[in-house]
């Protein structure tokens, strides 16, 4: 490999590896806050809100990754300026281009690693953090999962635990659904099996039950039961996905079909993730043109200032997009690459006069 090659690598990554740790100092401080306010009015050993905060930060670095490229990209450069190293490149012959080809192609290759390990590790610890707080939150009592068997519910209410599981959703209905009600004690009392429920609301609506008591059997047009459920409950349920492995996300959403479960959700993730090593090099891009036009400024808190700006216009750019492809305003495909085809198209025009900079 040759020398400038090995200089310029290292000293990207150095700056990376530099930005991702402070972000995640930040990231951690802001975590602890949040979860000593939590645990305030609950008893739990004093290391519990800190071990709770370091399995829930690697989630949030996972969302800082642009800002985190972007910022890279530009400490790299005011290295490379603080130390004249631009111009001794340019005197030796290496045009800007090819620097700039360099640390884009670093970014694509670190996406993919942030896609295939890190983003596995940090959903896997999401997972654990959600399992370990779900025992101290109020709805800890309550259940809902997706499985290849359909969707499962368990509910407590009123001394009353229910077991609920449906074959489908249909809409705001639940069809050939199963319902074991218990006391509790966790004896049964009776099983309700109907072709159609309304989960419009938390007063559910059985249509043509049939109620297994005992050992008696009885037939209803229509039966009334209350649960903490309903149709907007059990769906927001599945929207953290941050939690699930790429694997996971495949095999949720392939018992989401079975279900006839929205898929919409889901397939935006994947492309996203897909899609996030791209993202990451067209940010690199970017900051790199942004620092080269504004080469003139010395004051590098300026210079970052000017890229972090852009960079959180391109953020919320990108979620919209993301909100309309979520309520079928656009496609799914469109949702996610019309950004990135946006910003690709931004770059092109910035980066003609990249070499003369």
């Amino acid at each position: 490999m040759k020398t400038y090659i090995k200089f310029i690598s290292k000293t990207y990554l150095n700056s990376f590896f530099y930005v991702s740790l402070i972000m995640f100092s930040l990231i951690f401080i802001l975590n602890l806050l949040s979860e000593l306010d939590f645990f305030k009015d609950i008893n739990v050993d004093n290391y519990f809100p800190v071990y709770l905060s370091l399995l829930n930060s690697p989630t949030f670095i996972f969302e800082m990754f642009p800002f985190i490229f972007l910022i890279s990209t530009q400490l790299f450069f005011i290295t490379l300026l603080n130390n004249n190293q631009l111009s001794i490149f340019k005197y030796s012959g290496l045009e800007n281009s090819k620097i700039l080809f360099i640390i884009s192609i670093m970014s694509f290759f670190l996406g993919i690693l942030i896609i295939t390990l890190f983003y596995s590790f940090s959903s896997s610890l999401k997972n654990f953090y959600l399992d370990l707080k779900t025992n101290y939150t109020s709805d800890g009592k309550y259940l809902a999962v997706i499985t290849k068997n359909g969707l499962w519910i368990k509910d407590i209410i009123d001394e009353r635990i229910l077991i609920i599981n449906s074959v489908k959703i249909d809409q705001n209905y639940l069809t050939d659904a199963y319902i074991s009600e218990f006391n509790k004690d966790f004896e049964i009392k009776r099983n309700i099996v109907s072709p159609k429920i309304d989960i419009s609301n938390k007063n559910w609506i059985i249509y043509e039950p049939r109620v297994f008591d005992k050992s008696t059997k009885q037939k209803y047009e229509i039966l009334n039961m209350t649960t903490n459920f309903d149709y907007l409950i059990i769906q927001n349920l599945f929207s953290n996905l941050s939690s699930l492995s790429i694997l996971e996300l495949f095999e949720l959403r392939k018992n989401y079909k079975s279900l006839n479960y929205s898929l919409i959700e889901i397939d935006i993730q994947l492309l996203k993730l897909i899609s996030f090593p791209v993202y990451l090099m067209l940010m690199t891009i970017f900051s790199s043109v942004i620092m080269m036009g504004t080469k003139k400024i010395k004051s590098s808190i300026v210079k970052i200032s000017i890229g972090l700006f852009f960079s959180v216009v391109i953020y919320y750019l990108f979620n919209f997009f993301n909100v309309l492809g979520k309520t079928e305003k656009i496609n799914l495909f469109g949702s996610v690459l019309l950004p990135i085809i946006l910003l690709t198209v931004l770059n092109s025009l910035m980066i003609r006069r990249f070499n003369e900079k």
